[in-house]
């Protein structure tokens, strides 16, 4: 299953980078998140895992597999026959604004099921994340 979405932010990528990166604050902008917190490290680095809360999912260990400070991060999570991959990318338009893009993939014999029984909660979830973000960001 694969999930996206993406939104367009009147802010500078440098703040709206911070605000993203911040990801323990998230339940703070957005309703998608009950709670987030760093179980390895304490800010988005390589290596770095971070346990989320959502409603009406379980609770998940993320970690990050890739990261370019400032503009992208991966980060991946794994359960028996489930594989999810997230992908969030800060790019400047040269105009002032910022678009972000945000991507789920779900894999595995149980990952790709259940990630089709939740498609339309990760869809609102996503949507949820990026007006979140959005508002947060702008207000700065």
């Amino acid at each position: 299953m694969h999930a996206e979405d993406g939104i367009d932010i009147e802010a500078p990528a440098d703040v709206v980078w911070q605000v993203y990166a911040d990801v323990e604050r998230w339940p703070e902008w957005t309703a998608s998140m009950s709670d987030v917190a760093f179980v390895r490290g304490d800010a988005l680095a390589d290596g770095a895992e971070v346990r989320i809360k959502q409603p009406r999912l379980p609770r998940v260990t993320w970690a990050v597999t890739d990261l370019t400070p400032g503009a992208s991060w991966t980060w991946e999570a794994r359960s028996p026959g489930a594989h999810t991959v997230a992908r969030h990318i800060v790019t400047a338009t040269g105009d002032g604004t910022t678009r972000v893009q945000q991507s789920i993939d779900q894999t595995g014999p149980f990952g790709s099921l259940v990630g089709l029984m939740i498609a339309g909660l990760t869809r609102r979830y996503l949507r949820m994340e990026a007006e979140g973000l959005k508002a947060a960001a702008e207000r700065r």
